[in-house]
């Protein structure tokens, strides 16, 4: 796998494009902080990016499906490289409506580039590679959140602002040249182009026939209970102990976890049959919700966010590997946007929820929740995966 020079150029365009990505986020929040005095309408002006890619998604799919991907991709790069331009107006004018819309070119790039590069590394590897390059694919993108972060923090303490959107726009640039290093052999599937352009409405016949798809898609919002919740849980546990050392310990240890998660997945896979590797994962994941009515302790919460970290490094390459092995690939783009829209949807409401629930129940009452929902989800599938005698192959 290390000999194909295709798999360097996608992990190697995954940490650039994450660095131009985090300067950018970075750079929004420190604008929004001059320019926008309301939280609630902060969220409003990062709601409509994320709006604007939902509504999308169905449009990315059937295109991404009709049309060569590496094509796609070079096609979102020049849409992320254009977005910095109206950020740099947005800075000249001091305007959020130019802020707007650098978010809303950003989302729509961001429609066309993940389920077009998720459709692209079945195409790279031969199957056994697939949960190797999966893993280091989400390697590279939590290395490149992290030194990300790092430096955009520092940059904006010896710069101004708009040197963190000229880094994002170099990135993005040299991101369009590194994929345009991709070599595919790939031909449009006419067959695709052919029938009625249905969209998403062609996926759900699909996920009936795939049983293990939909089982997988429904467990994939196990960890999106914890991760929709977690920036406003670290910060609830800050609260709690009356430190803010233990928020970026908490960051780092998860990170960390994560990382060693996605290393080890390859030799766990080997060893653990899939089926016990996804549900045994979705159990522990469970767990470490529960385990939030102990994050009085700082061991007991660094301890639940590092196996949170180790669990979800395993859990999301091995669910990546499942689409890609048992979704037809003539529905790779339509179900990649399908899953994605699912995501930022699902995401949105665990993270409202959690505003909520803190407020209500606190940190423990949202904890049992989201343990209980996790743990019963696991429990229900499994159960339905015996009965039903649904294999799953990723090896």
């Amino acid at each position: 796998m290390w000999k194909n020079h295709n798999v360097w150029i996608i992990l190697l365009g995954e940490f650039v494009v994450g660095l131009g990505l985090w300067a950018g986020i970075i750079g929004n929040l420190a604008f929004m902080q001059e320019v926008v005095p309301s939280d609630f309408h902060k969220s409003l002006i990062i709601s409509i990016g994320i709006l604007a890619g939902l509504i999308v998604a169905p449009l990315a799919g059937r295109l991404i499906d009709q049309s060569r991907k590496k094509t796609v991709i070079q096609f979102a790069s020049v849409g992320r490289i254009i977005s910095v331009f109206f950020m740099f107006i947005a800075l000249y004018t001091n305007s959020v409506i130019w802020m707007i819309l650098f978010l809303i070119t950003l989302q729509i790039a961001a429609a066309f580039y993940m389920p077009a590069l998720q459709s692209i590394i079945p195409m790279v590897v031969k199957d056994k590679d697939l949960i190797s390059l999966n893993a280091w694919q989400m390697n590279a993108r939590t290395i490149s959140r992290i030194v990300g972060t790092a430096a955009a923090g520092l940059m904006l303490s010896y710069f101004e602002l708009k040197w963190l959107y000229i880094i994002s726009l170099i990135v993005y640039i040299l991101m369009y040249f590194i994929t345009n290093r991709l070599k595919l052999d790939e031909t449009i599937n006419l067959s695709v182009q052919d029938k009625e352009k249905g969209g998403f409405k062609e996926v759900l016949p699909m996920l009936k026939e795939h049983p293990v798809v939909l089982m997988t898609l429904v467990l994939m919002l196990i960890p999106t209970l914890f991760l929709g919740s977690f920036n406003l849980v670290i910060m609830k546990i800050s609260e709690i102990h009356q430190s803010t050392t233990i928020s970026g310990l908490l960051y780092t240890v998860e990170g960390i976890g994560f990382m060693l998660g996605a290393a080890g997945l390859k030799y766990i896979a080997e060893r653990v049959n899939i089926s016990t590797l996804l549900f045994g994962l979705a159990f522990i994941i469970g767990l470490m919700e529960l385990m939030l009515l102990l994050a009085d302790s700082t061991f007991f919460a660094l301890l639940t966010f590092g196996l949170f970290g180790f669990s979800v490094g395993c859990f999301f390459p091995t669910t990546m590997v499942i689409f890609q092995k048992q979704v037809p690939k003539e529905y790779y783009g339509r179900f990649f946007s399908f899953r994605n829209m699912i995501d930022s949807v699902v995401f949105q409401i665990v993270l409202l929820s959690t505003g909520m629930m803190l407020d209500l129940i606190g940190l423990n009452g949202m904890g049992l929740v989201f343990g209980i929902i996790s743990l019963s989800l696991t429990v229900s599938f499994l159960f339905f995966s015996k009965k039903k005698n649904v294999i799953m192959h990723a090896q």
